[in-house]
């Protein structure tokens, strides 16, 4: 292919990932959802289950071979300004007066799903070989398991929150907090799992790459933060050339853990952590709004090259089997270890519902470890696929979940017993005895 057919190519499929994308997303609100559910099955319907069955030459034209290269290194850019701002964002702090209650939901929620997804990898081999996977699994393949089953994911959870006017309310909170600890808890692991996995430069061992990964996060932890109010705070630079320098900074990160086999992901989220805010703790708006702006823009190009390697038409019985089991497996560990722990914690039994239920929801950050583990071979083409259509499934499942609690607490509201009725006269006595009690001297 020529230099210019590549350039019309890709502009082509540009026009059509940002059209489609927005406009699902569009959709998707229309009808409840989080707008980011829209846009990542628009992702699905342009890869080659939907688009390339129902008309493989327009697929092919759209999307040749050549243009991979370039839809995927957008796709990687999106993810570094997208999660450079959720690290930005993301603020323990939060945790405030219900911090023990949200750190025993965040540590429940996640240390149940991950066992049940471990557990699970180990005992349904065979059917997880026939899905594709070798049958002795490595320990990064299980904890990888454990890990899918586990993440919530909090930029599709505060959309939702938000969404259905919980922001303030107690259940709200609780959610959003232990979903930040579970980020933090879920991240480490999967780090973990992926140092384990071999990736990164070639000729480092495992041991090597576990020091130097710990010297990185080391210094990024001890030295970025001053180095950085100094350079680009304490000098006032003008914001644009600050969000410039800053997402230098973020693409230098995620190519220092990309080198180590962390993947872009994990040095675009420590970049994101260890940025200074403004003096009184607040988020700088003239750096948030613009890594808003540009990560919406393009992430609809990591959905669609995350949707070329979903092929429904290829699972079969065992895969579409799998996908109910897996999917009922992360709804119910989720909603029922969350909703134990919260009521565990003090909330109410209508309020620990929704604690749970919200925490199902997985979204993105789903989409993102999954394709990290695709890239380091953790997970097989049917696997991936069956565990993508899972993280959609639930997070659509999430605002109908979020309805039937709520009937469920009209419910025990209509069925709870009236407060007992005085009598009459025992009423009047009572009020007898009060007016003389206020017209006694003290």
């Amino acid at each position: 292919m020529s230099h210019d057919a590549l350039i019309a190519h890709f502009t082509g499929a540009s026009a059509l990932i940002l059209v489609a994308a927005h406009a699902a997303g569009w959709l998707a609100r229309r009808l409840r959802q989080p707008y980011i559910v829209g846009q990542l099955a628009a992702g699905i319907a342009l890869g080659p289950s939907l688009l390339g069955g129902l008309a493989p030459g327009a697929y092919a034209a759209l999307f040749p071979a050549a243009v991979g290269p370039a839809l995927t290194g957008l796709a990687q850019l999106a993810l570094v300004v997208f999660l450079f701002g959720v690290g930005y964002e993301l603020d323990l702090k939060v945790l405030g007066d219900r911090a023990r209650t949200s750190v025993t939901v965040a540590l429940a929620s996640f240390t149940v799903p991950m066992a049940v997804g471990g557990g699970c990898a180990l005992l349904f081999g065979d059917q997880l070989h026939a899905l594709g996977m070798p049958r002795d699994l490595s320990p990064a393949a299980v904890v990888f398991a454990g890990v899918a089953l586990s993440i919530t994911a909090v930029p599709v959870l505060t959309a939702i929150v938000r969404e259905n006017g919980l922001s303030r309310s107690v259940p709200g909170v609780v959610a959003v907090s232990a979903a930040g600890v579970l980020d933090v808890i879920g991240w480490t692991v999967l780090a973990g799992a992926m140092l384990d996995s071999g990736g990164g430069a070639p000729g480092l061992g495992w041991p090597w790459r576990v020091a130097l990964a710990v010297a990185f996060v080391t210094v990024m932890g001890c030295a970025a933060r001053p180095v950085l109010r100094r350079l680009l705070w304490r000098t006032r630079l003008e914001p644009s050339l600050r969000l410039a320098l800053l997402l230098g900074f973020a693409l230098a990160s995620a190519w220092v853990t990309h080198s180590l086999g962390l993947h872009v992901i994990f040095g675009a989220l420590l970049a994101g952590v260890v940025t200074p805010r403004e003096d009184d703790g607040t988020l700088d708006p003239d750096l948030l709004r613009p890594l808003h702006d540009v990560g919406s823009l393009l992430l609809p190009f990591f959905f669609v090259v995350s949707g070329q390697a979903v092929t429904v038409g290829g699972l079969g019985a065992t895969g579409w089997v799998a996908l109910l089991v897996v999917t009922v497996l992360a709804v119910v560990t989720k909603v029922g270890s969350g909703t134990v722990a919260a009521r565990l914690g003090g909330l109410g039994r209508h309020d620990a519902r929704t604690v749970g239920v919200l925490l199902s929801a997985r979204g993105l950050t789903e989409l993102i470890a999954l394709e990290a583990g695709r890239q380091a071979g953790l997970l097989s083409g049917p696997l991936y696929t069956v565990l993508v259509l899972m993280a959609l499934a639930t997070t659509l499942l999430t605002q109908p979940l979020l309805r039937l609690t709520e009937r469920l607490a009209a419910h025990d509201r209509a069925a709870a017993p009236p407060p007992p009725r005085r009598r009459p006269d025992e009423a009047a006595a009572t009020a007898a005895a009060r007016l003389g009690d206020q017209r006694r001297p003290g």
